[in-house]
């Protein structure tokens, strides 16, 4: 990156402009604008004798140093809800965790070999120490796209931006997408993120309804009635968190007619792609789409279980030329503000795409598969609990039928108690506006999943109250 040294010579201001190398480029100030700023948004300053002391700026008396704008809208729902609740564990039995989307963190589900051999190798090569470009080495943003490329959706280096993670991805797509005052629209349970995200930006966010009743699938209609002419975004999280629904081609494909309808771009979150159980099938939004562009978002996190190795992507499917140049533009220009993606995974990432065995992929989703399994029978026949079973990603959403509850208010305080008295904890579904819910993870080893759902089975038992209604019908 260039580098600017600002001088003043005598009653002149200039500014030298140096390359990598610090070898001078460009040794004046040229191209100068009425507002003083060259072509390089560097500010010229002309300085001619000195300044009065009535001219003078006053001089601060005290300090006042005050949070920005962006730091105070800054907000992790998540966060917000698990430090407020107040969680003590019972003594006599060991915490099981069940709320943590890292399928690190108990250490049954490790990556591949050829995974980690890659690494190491990408290491020992010593070609990977330094800078790369903000949007990543073309070698391996090509690797990347002959990864994803289809007929239906083809896709050349130039269509691959590299990012610390899917999470960045996701930030640079909102980003280069909106603006503040405009809106987006994000589903009902969803990731927390958007909403951050969106939010500290200065943008809207518009909740569109996911039903549970239909496998989680997208209320259409409702989502179409939020579309204003300030509606600058649709995120579509396929498969799903929290829920871990894969939705059908047949949806998605209307999904698209909404979008194309109403000419609004898609931020397609698929950092669970091809993370669908066996007997059910994955269909990315842009091999689908005839003319809806798509910024589609992943990463290694997920499917190769390497979160902390922050390696994300954006593909970018330009249908039409709808972006066009800006589009592009615009990313890499964000790119530029950190540089992103890890250089040794980036020059791991052509083995761990191409190397890793089926059997790893197969082998994960049968275990995901199997626990999913588990907890839904186990947890299914419980009174006062209904379940969607997944189909993907590693998630499980349980419903509490509140009015059989009646000494808790919500589903935080359900939670709560849940860790108090049985030292199990879910994530409260009030962390993705989608209240009187919890989210299961479906991570942890098997005989942890069967005994945590003893536990919620026993808790469940002991606060659970009919109504009235029911207490009638079992009387006659």
């Amino acid at each position: 990156m260039a580098n600017y040294l600002s001088c003043n010579m005598e009653d002149n201001s200039y500014v030298v402009k140096m390359n990598g190398n610090g070898v001078n480029e460009n040794n004046s100030l040229n191209g100068v604008n009425g507002k003083g700023l060259n072509r390089n948004g560097i500010q010229h300053k002309t300085v001619k004798g000195s300044v009065s002391k009535s001219k003078q700026k006053s001089r601060r008396q005290r300090w006042n140093i005050r949070p920005s704008e962006i730091s105070i809208n800054t907000l992790n729902p998540i966060r917000a809800i698990v430090d407020g609740m107040k969680l003590s564990p019972n003594p006599g039995k060991p915490m099981i965790a069940l709320s943590i989307g890292d399928p690190t963190v108990f250490g049954n589900l490790p990556t591949d070999e050829k995974v980690t051999q890659a690494l190491k190798d990408a290491i020992d090569s010593h070609k990977y120490n330094g800078y790369a470009p903000s949007v990543g080495y073309q070698k391996s943003r090509d690797v990347v796209a002959n990864f994803y490329t289809c007929p239906e959706a083809p896709l050349e280096a130039e269509d691959v931006v590299l990012t610390s993670g899917c999470s960045q991805a996701i930030d640079l797509a909102i980003t280069v997408l909106c603006n503040p005052g405009d809106n987006i629209l994000i589903p009902c349970p969803g990731f927390s993120l958007y909403k951050t995200l969106a939010v500290s930006l200065g943008i809207q966010v518009k909740l569109y309804n996911l039903l549970p009743e239909k496998s989680w699938e997208i209320d259409l209609q409702h989502m179409e009635s939020l579309i204003d002419d300030r509606t600058t975004c649709l995120i579509i999280n396929n498969p799903s968190n929290p829920c871990g629904s894969v939705y059908s081609k047949e949806h998605l494909q209307n999904v698209l007619s909404v979008a194309s309808k109403n000419c609004i771009p898609i931020l397609a979150d698929e950092i669970y792609g091809d993370m669908v159980f066996p007997g059910c099938k994955y269909q990315s939004m842009a091999s689908l789409s005839s003319d809806v562009p798509i910024l589609a978002c992943g990463g290694l996190a997920k499917r190769w279980l390497v979160p902390g190795w922050r390696m994300g992507w954006i593909l970018i499917h330009d249908r039409n030329q709808i972006f066009g140049k800006e589009i592009r533009q615009g990313l890499v220009h964000l790119s530029q503000r950190i540089m992103g993606a890890c250089t040794i995974v980036q020059g791991a990432i052509e083995s761990i795409l191409n190397d890793t065995p089926q059997e790893f992929y197969y082998r994960t989703l049968s275990f995901l598969k199997s626990n999913s399994e588990i907890c839904f029978s186990e947890l299914s026949t419980v009174p006062g609990l209904t379940l969607v079973l997944p189909a993907g990603a590693m998630y499980l959403m349980v419903g509490i039928e509140m009015e059989h509850f009646p000494e808790f208010q919500n589903d935080v305080q359900f939670t709560e108690r849940l860790v108090t008295e049985q030292s199990v904890f879910c994530l409260p579904a009030t962390a993705f506006e989608y209240p009187n819910y919890f989210r299961i993870v479906v991570t942890v080893p098997e005989e942890m999943m069967m005994e945590a759902c003893a536990r919620i089975r026993e808790f469940c038992q002991r606060h659970y109250r009919p109504c009235s209604q029911d207490s009638n019908e079992l009387d006659q």
